[in-house]
């Protein structure tokens, strides 16, 4: 990969409840490992020991910068049996993204195509701009409705180190082949995302990076290889 991975989107602090550095210790780490940005995205309820929304509501109170990085609030929320999202869209406003994904620990598998059709209604939020680790076959998904939807939508798809190097999703590797491929055609963007539950893991792409160039992925649709990128994509403006 020609162009270095600047902002990390997918991460998680204590607040999530079975995850194990701070706020700001996973900002020391994402300015030693030379990010220029740092998204904060606790899970959702729905999840055990995820936060209570206000804790949502009152994301503002997290600097803008810590240790030269830029800090941005986002959420990693779930899709829900219906296709609703477990942190409800009233409580987003103070956000400047949301993630959406499939968690089995509040979802129950559905079939390729409602698991589609919830998938793509939690999407359909004009705060959520991400879809976490669609890779996992045991949540099976129909790969070029996603990305057709996303790409309609202004949504990216993740590539999530975490899974690449996890090796406990079914068919995780081969998923996420077949939606890069898809990716390519229709031209939808997607981002690599650490999902670091600690802080040395922050900024960790190795893995989903030697994956991307094994496939040849066109650096253009990356999302976050770029600040100013990141934030056109997200409509970024100061709450």
């Amino acid at each position: 990969m020609k162009n270095k991975l600047v902002v990390d989107i997918h991460t998680h602090t204590i607040a999530s409840g079975h995850a194990y550095g701070t706020i700001r210790e996973n900002a020391l780490a994402a300015s030693e490992k030379g990010l220029v940005g740092l998204g904060v995205s606790e899970h959702a309820p729905g999840l055990p020991d995820a936060p209570h929304p206000f804790y949502f509501n009152n994301i503002p109170a997290i600097p803008r910068e810590l240790y030269g990085v830029h800090i941005y609030y986002g959420v990693e929320n779930n899709v829900m049996n219906d296709g609703s999202l477990g942190l409800v869209p009233r409580f987003m406003r103070k956000l400047d993204y949301g993630i959406v994904g499939i968690h089995g620990t509040c979802y129950q598998d559905q079939g390729i195509e409602k698991n589609t059709d919830n998938l793509i209604k939690a999407m359909s939020d004009p705060k959520i701009f991400f879809v976490s680790h669609p890779d996992d076959g045991y949540y099976p998904l129909d790969y070029e409705r996603v990305v057709l939807a996303a790409k309609e939508l202004g949504v990216a798809l993740e590539v999530n180190n975490s899974s690449v190097r996890g090796g406990w999703k079914k068919n995780c590797i081969e998923n996420i082949h077949t939606y890069l491929e898809l990716c390519m055609k229709y031209r939808t963007n997607i981002f690599v995302g650490s999902d670091a539950h600690d802080p040395s893991n922050i900024g960790h792409f190795d893995e989903a990076v030697a994956l991307l160039d094994e496939v040849g992925f066109d650096e253009d649709l990356i999302i976050n290889n770029s600040e100013e990128k990141f934030r056109e994509f997200i409509h970024f403006k100061e709450l």
